[in-house]
Order: C-alpha cells, then structure tokens, then sequence
C-alpha cells in the first residue's frame, strides 16, 4: 500500500532522501494560490504542499497532530515569518482552529491523507515492517497503541478491523494466529508481528506486497480513526471555506478515496436521482462545484522519480455560496468497526 502526505524520492549520486510532495504541480494548479490569500494545509508532514504555496505568496495555517512534524516545521517558519502558522492539532477540526486563530474565511485547504513518509521511517514510530521497531502507530503519540490492540482486543472483533480496514481476505487466520501466539506473551514489535502475520497468511512468489501490509495498514488505521478523521475533515472544509474557495484532497487507497468520491459527489449533485421503485429526493442546493471529473492522477515522469506516487489520487472542488450540511458518515462510505475500550 502505497501512503501519503511528503513521500521520499532516493537522493542522487549517494546524497541525502529528499522529501517530495506528491502531485505537486495538480495540487498547486487547482488550489491556485495567489498573494493575500489564506490556506490550510491539514496534513503538514515534511511541509511540502506548505512550502509551495507559501512560495505563491500566500499565507498558511498548517495542521499536523504528530507533534514531531510540528516541531520540523520550524526553520520553514522561521523562513515564512507571520505568514506561516504551525498547530499540532486534527485536521478534523481544522475549522475551529481556523476561527480560533482569527479566520473567518478561508481561500483554499489541502488534505494529504494517511502516514506521512517520515512517520514510516522512523523505526521508533512503529508504523513499518522493514525495521523492527515498537509496534506503537499512533500518529499523535496519545491513546492506545497498536500493540495494546493487537494483545487485548477479541479475536472476532480483530478480524473484522483487519478484513474491513485491512481489506485482508485471511482477516480470520490472522486474527487466531495473533491470539495464539499472544498467549506465548505480549506482541511488542513490528517484526514480531509482521512474521505472525506472513506464517498465517503465507507469500506466494510473484506476489507484490508483504504478506503483512494489509493488517499493518488496517491496524494503523483503526488506531488513528482515519477515515472518521477524514470525513470529520471534509465536513470542516465545506464549513470554513468561503465562496470560490478550493478544496483538494489526495489520497492513497479505496478506503479513502471511496469517502471523498461520496463526499463531493453529492455536495456537488444538481439533478435529483430516483425511479419507478424510489421517489426521486429533494436536493439541497450544490456546495461545492467539481473541477475534477474522475481521478487525477501521478504522470509516468513523476512515478520514475517517485515510485510512492504510484497510487496517488486526487480530487478537487470549488465552494459555492450555498450553506454547509451535516455529514452521514455512513453514507459517505466510513465503515463501522468494533471500539476499543480505551479509546476516545
């Protein structure tokens, strides 16, 4: 699975990784940014996106709950000076950390979704199986860890978070083989666990993934409420931008995608749906205008240079004047999964 926010392209000649923002140039063209204008960059990650527009002359509010990149960010706004201000917070809650700095209106906001490619390598974070490393993946460094889930939720509950997250078909096997072997004592690291999880699910040659990625992405997900984050997020967006104001989402996987291809699709509706069977719905006025139709998505020059963009897409809106609705979730495709006691 490939993951979002500044992704890492190989340095050259031996020299350093550099953090590349993921379809930069689609993301600058639909936001547009332009002196005096105001941004949010929900996902700060390695501040690609952040620089860029910043580079635009415009402003930015830049969001991160991983106090880490928070604490990155500074030489940028040491650069940036009052155009630039950093909040460790959730982007689900942009809006009011938006009104709580003084803004009212907002002219653009960037969403890049999922585990930023710093959070992967940085073995301490224990989001990745290529080096062992605690089995922690929370991005906020607060609430239960991945491996408080793994050692005590039930297994039938496990599976269902691993199949419905994860997208795991083995979701079941994967599930008793973490209890069987958490009976042994507790699943502490992440090639413990990625090791129990490729013994139950196996690795046929020719297969292009870990056997592990998908329960390692369903767990990182279930920790950090991602896809309730995001749907929290669009709901935000739609409440703090003003008419004419830009939304683009990138995103990495079905999951996500899924939710904000709902979201806009029926912000955006202007001719009611039904049939012979269905009364044809009243629709609210249309809150947003879509200035994508499909996907965009990474070029093949893009990819060379930077194979995580790969699975990169991206959607983009424009705000209308129309008032702001409330969200159903369920309806914009956030699954339901088990809670976990602990959990807020």
């Amino acid at each position: 699975m490939m993951t979002g926010r500044d992704t890492v392209a190989d340095g050259v000649a031996g020299g350093p990784a550099r953090h590349v923002p993921v379809l930069i140039e689609e993301v600058l063209r639909f936001l547009a940014p332009a002196v005096g204008d105001t941004f949010i960059d929900g996902t700060f990650g390695a501040g690609g996106y952040s620089r860029a527009i910043l580079a635009a002359g415009a402003s930015v509010v830049a969001i991160d709950r991983d106090p880490t990149a928070i604490a990155g960010g500074t030489s940028l706004q040491a650069e940036a000076g009052d155009r630039l201000t950093l909040v460790q917070g959730r982007f689900a809650e942009l809006d009011a950390i938006a009104r709580d700095l003084g803004h009212e209106r907002i002219d653009g906001v960037v969403l890049d979704i999922g585990v930023s490619s710093m959070q992967i390598d940085t073995a301490e974070r224990g989001f990745s199986f290529r080096s062992d490393g605690p089995l922690d993946m929370r991005m906020g460094e607060e609430g239960p860890s991945a491996a408080d889930v793994v050692n005590a939720m039930e297994p039938a509950e496990l599976a269902r978070v691993i199949a419905v997250l994860g997208e795991e078909k083995k979701a079941r096997l994967v599930a008793k083989a973490i209890a069987t072997a958490r009976r042994q004592g507790p699943i502490t690291g992440t090639l413990q666990l990625a090791e129990i999880v490729a013994r139950a699910v196996g690795h046929r040659p020719g297969d292009q993934i870990h056997p592990a990625t998908r329960t390692f992405q369903a767990l990182r997900i279930f920790v950090n409420r991602e896809l309730d984050e995001l749907a929290d997020a669009l709901a935000a967006s739609e409440r703090v931008l003003g008419e004419g104001g830009r939304l683009v989402v990138v995103s990495f996987h079905s999951l996500e995608d899924r939710i904000v291809k709902r979201f806009l699709a029926d912000r955006s509706a202007t001719i009611p749906t039904g049939s012979r069977h269905l009364p044809e719905r009243e629709l609210a006025p249309a809150s947003f205008e879509l200035l994508t139709r499909g996907l965009v998505e990474a070029g093949e020059n893009e990819i060379r240079i930077n194979s995580r963009s790969r699975s990169a897409r991206l959607r983009a809106a424009r705000r209308t004047a129309a008032p702001a609705r409330p969200v159903d979730a369920a309806a914009m495709g956030v699954p339901t999964v088990p809670e976990f006691e602990g959990r807020s």
